[in-house]
């Protein structure tokens, strides 16, 4: 009797896990282009909680439905928000496998290339997506972190264009990244999107040396714009229009992710006014925070490693 019942609570403890098993933590994810290793970050317990319970949610989705190309999807993002973006690399790779044809799979492993600092991998990734997406209606992506009124404001088009010039920004592709950057500001349909778009393309454009066409850029953006998610984005474009001031902007990033935005775009804007001390000085903030993921802090410690080297 005694070993019946030890092996029922063995069957219960077992089975009870299996429930709730989640992908465990790859620690180790890249090295930073100034060589620095970079570790899954690391998430507070209520935020890791609820993501944890939506991979289990959607990994339960991808192991009934394998071929399923939307679980797939939703399994590597998932996966990716806990810190685990090699993971999601295998994850999104498996569904391109199955799916070659589909767009979002090279899209979303492209994003997680340039995260991963593999940035020729990303482009690659991207302009096959932008291959594929030619022709096509465009749709609505889902938000896996949506805004305060849950209305998602990208599309397939608009992302796959947006992170297509970011990676070839990060690359040093200047004017091939504004071509990206110009097709991302044809295809979005909201303030949102026209914001983040014409925040990189001006970068870029004045990374080129295009000091008229940055400027044109620039023209459209205005106090009132109807914003649910970009607020920082719209007030550097501000900044760089003369219309907001620099340093309380700085002073008033509220999140990591804000941090992040907001002190690249400014130490940006010194050094393509000649002040590269002062951008020196800002990136290195950016690069000593803690939100390695964000496109800021990607930016902002490729700059720096063009800087020393």
């Amino acid at each position: 009797m005694k070993h019946y019942s030890l092996l029922l609570a063995l069957l219960l403890f077992f089975g009870c896990s299996s429930e709730t098993k989640v992908e465990p933590k790859q620690n180790y994810q890249t090295i930073s282009a100034l060589g620095d290793t970079l570790y899954a970050p690391d998430l507070d317990p209520e935020t890791e909680a609820q993501f944890t319970t939506n991979l289990q949610s959607a990994r339960a989705q991808y192991e009934a439905n394998p071929d399923d190309a939307d679980a797939i999807i939703w399994f590597g993002r998932r996966t990716a928000y806990l810190g685990n973006y090699r993971k999601a690399v295998e994850i999104f790779s498996e569904g391109i496998e199955k799916h070659p044809e589909d767009a979002r799979m090279y899209r979303h492993r492209g994003h997680r290339y340039i995260t991963l600092r593999e940035f020729d991998k990303a482009i690659e990734d991207l302009e096959t997506a932008a291959e594929l997406i030619k022709g096509t209606e465009d749709v609505v992506e889902p938000d896996g972190l949506p805004n305060t009124r849950n209305m998602p404001r990208s599309t397939l088009h608009t992302n796959t264009w947006y992170h297509l010039g970011l990676a070839r920004y990060l690359s040093g592709s200047f004017d091939n990244a504004a071509d990206a950057y110009r097709n991302c500001l044809e295809a979005s349909t909201n303030d949102d999107m026209v914001v983040a778009t014409s925040y990189w393309l001006y970068m870029t454009l004045k990374r080129a040396g295009h000091d008229g066409l940055a400027g044109e850029v620039l023209k459209p953006i205005t106090q009132d714009m109807e914003l649910l998610e970009n607020e920082s984005y719209h007030k550097l474009l501000l900044v760089f229009k003369g219309d907001f001031d620099e340093k309380s902007l700085l002073d008033n990033a509220a999140t990591p992710l804000d941090n992040a935005t907001i002190g690249y775009g400014i130490g940006n804007w010194h050094y393509v006014n000649g002040r590269t001390d002062r951008a020196e000085e800002i990136f290195r903030e950016v690069y000593q925070s803690s939100n390695w993921a964000a496109f800021g802090y990607i930016a902002a410690e490729v700059d720096l490693a063009r800087l020393e080297f």
